[in-house]
């Protein structure tokens, strides 16, 4: 079977990219009504799934630096989303904790991503969500 440009990998890439600033546009959008950055969206969602954690657990949930982590962290604590209190274990650290209403906006935030989420993967149907679903799990998984 020949291959076609469409099929270099360069271009399978540049669609997946495509793709996902796409649906990162559509979810940004989905968060400026409640005045969150995707960022911070990210760091509330990670606190709402696993709760009180250590800001260096927070940095490795989002991928980023410590020094990235605590700007986040500033912001939401400005907006009173979270607090901020000594570890009792390790003087050294400190432990970030949500709010009530950093989880009453978290639980928003999740409510208007899964909207989003639906409205953007609703153009498929289920046969082809379960085949995307299947192909985004393989390029996921670590090789080996």
């Amino acid at each position: 079977m020949e291959s076609t440009q469409a099929d270099t990998p360069e271009t399978l890439a540049e669609t997946f990219w495509s793709v996902s600033r796409t649906l990162r546009h559509a979810t940004h959008t989905a968060l400026a009504p409640l005045g969150i950055t995707p960022g911070q969206g990210r760091a509330l969602g990670v606190l709402l799934k696993h709760g009180t954690m250590r800001l260096s657990e927070l940095s490795e949930h989002l991928r980023i630096a410590a020094r990235s982590t605590t700007e986040v962290v500033d912001a939401l604590e400005a907006d009173g989303l979270v607090t901020r209190a000594p570890d009792a274990s390790d003087r050294r650290a400190t432990l970030v904790a949500l709010t009530e209403h950093g989880t009453q906006i978290g639980s928003r935030l999740s409510d208007a991503r899964l909207a989003e989420a639906e409205a953007f993967f609703g153009r498929l149907d289920e046969r082809d969500r379960s085949e995307l679903r299947r192909i985004l799990d393989l390029l996921r998984a670590p090789e080996g």
